[in-house]
């Protein structure tokens, strides 16, 4: 049975942070508000946790997983980023894009796309994420919230706690945060690729 948590959007609860910050480091499965939909999450370095996202959203081995960055100092150590799309990410983030960014070795291989190498990366404009990654000092493993068989993310956190207590660990109810999901830029060509519209202005990387 999972816990649940309502927390306020604009100034989360130190305590309520804390108790989120201390299930994700003892192995939990959560899911918190972002700035475009509801994420599932988990700490990076748990293989059991994350098989349980990939159970939860029956995700195979090339999905790409998104790190939950709490700024640009976080993606410099997990992802090779040139000046030319670091001045890029400085001017988009943080916002409701995903990154899709070439892997450094620091992160774990399971978490890659197995041919190519790639992993999400993501600066969110929302206070409860800042709060959780600032007092978790690394960056969160996660994925929208979008179950099987369907195409948009969950919103509602009632909902998502009557068909996921039984699965999940903790449920922030961070209020309402949008309909969609990230729009995703892939920056590991020549050119940046848009290869999903979502809330973000596509328009920037449409070259």
């Amino acid at each position: 049975m999972s816990q649940f948590f309502q927390i306020h959007p604009e100034t989360p609860q130190k305590r309520l942070i804390n108790q989120a910050v201390d299930i994700l480091r003892k192995g939990g499965v959560i899911v918190y508000p972002t700035d475009s939909a509801y994420a599932i999450g988990c700490h990076l370095g748990d293989k059991q946790a994350a098989d349980r996202i990939k159970r939860i959203r029956r995700l195979d081995d090339k999905h790409n997983f998104t790190l939950m960055c709490r700024d640009l100092s976080d993606i410099g150590v997990f992802a090779k980023v040139d000046n030319t799309q670091y001045r890029l990410l400085k001017n988009f983030t943080p916002g409701a894009y995903t990154f899709i960014l070439d892997a450094t070795s620091e992160v774990p291989r399971r978490l890659l796309h197995p041919k190519r190498k790639t992993i999400g990366m993501r600066v969110p404009d929302n206070a409860i994420v800042q709060a959780l990654l600032a007092e978790l000092g690394e960056p969160i493993m996660s994925s929208t919230l979008i179950l099987p068989g369907d195409e948009d993310p969950m919103t509602d956190p009632y909902d998502i706690r009557e068909t996921l207590e039984h699965e999940l660990d903790l449920i922030i109810d961070g209020g309402f945060c949008g309909l969609e999901a990230t729009t995703v830029v892939n920056m590991t060509g020549d050119a940046p690729e848009v290869t999903r519209v979502g809330k973000g202005d596509p328009e920037p990387f449409r070259i």
